[in-house]
């Protein structure tokens, strides 16, 4: 089951704070290609469904206090629903995506068109990077850093572009799975020093490296991560997460946060959770 270590004796009450996100309805979405293993092109999807789903997700930010903003979904881009991935934004300043796979190259240009309409300074990449799926940023001022995955979607070489681009520390962190392809679907960033995640999605360095660096992190059970249930998104104290991941739920409970679930599986069809459909708008 999932475990976690016992609180410290002196800790504080997870905080929540305001968040503020762009996400993307599904109005086109449906899995006709296959670039991750959740993807089964031929098995029925009920657009419909997702829709409602979705709306459910957009509901439960909302009534969390949370902004929410919209990017227009695109005609031929069924995973643009998937926002997460088509940009990273820090401290106002966003680093575009460019995705390995041409069926999702397009999302790119539309997310840098909206953050420029919007009149935020955008930073075009040079190497393939899928936004907040592989770039997690966690921590504030002279603490942040971004944690960075490879493997299967982002080039190593996009983590030093990362780093110029906000001036933090970048922790590279080497996805093995193919399940967990994205570095969002094996880790959730609870609050500024906080992590959930999945051991056996990374190498042993990576390992060692988050072991070190978060020592009292919820550690998910496979069962749980199986759901994406660390495909998460939390606000401080919120975490909102797949409906069916119950043992991290009651983990996340124990350690004081509040778990928020939500049932997103329409959307799992195409390898997303409420992480993936959720970009973060710092």
């Amino acid at each position: 089951m999932t475990s976690v270590l016992p609180r410290p004796v002196v800790s504080t009450e997870p905080v929540a704070r305001p968040r503020h996100y762009l996400m993307c309805r599904p109005e086109h979405f449906e899995v006709r290609y296959a670039i991750n293993p959740w993807m089964r092109p031929g098995e029925p999807v009920d657009r419909e469904r997702a829709l409602a789903q979705w709306d459910t997700l957009r509901q439960t930010y909302l009534d969390l206090g949370h902004r929410v903003d919209l990017i227009d979904p695109v005609p031929g881009l069924p995973d643009m629903v998937y926002a997460a991935n088509g940009a990273t934004v820090v401290d106002g300043m966003v680093f575009g995506a460019r995705f390995r796979h041409r069926e999702r190259a397009a999302e790119a240009a539309a997310h840098r068109g909206w953050f420029t309409a919007a009149g935020y300074p955008v930073v075009e990449p040079e190497f393939v990077n899928e936004g907040e799926g592989d770039l997690l940023a966690i921590g504030s001022g002279d603490d942040g850093v971004v944690l960075a995955g490879h493997g299967f979607r982002t080039d190593p070489r996009a983590h030093a572009e990362v780093a110029a681009v906000f001036g933090r520390e970048v922790v590279p962190l080497e996805l093995v799975d193919p399940c967990f392809y994205h570095l969002d679907t094996a880790i959730a960033v609870l609050d500024d020093s906080t992590i959930a995640w999945l051991p056996a999605a990374f190498t042993p360095a990576s390992q060692d490296v988050l072991r070190t660096r978060f020592p009292d992190a919820v550690v998910a059970d496979p069962a749980d991560a199986a759901v994406l249930g660390l495909n998460a998104v939390s606000d401080g104290r919120h975490v909102v997460l797949p409906a069916q991941a119950t043992g991290l739920a009651a983990a996340l409970r124990e350690r004081g946060y509040t778990p928020v679930p939500v049932d997103l599986s329409e959307l799992l069809k195409g390898g997303g959770g409420p992480k993936c459909c959720t970009l973060e708008v710092r």
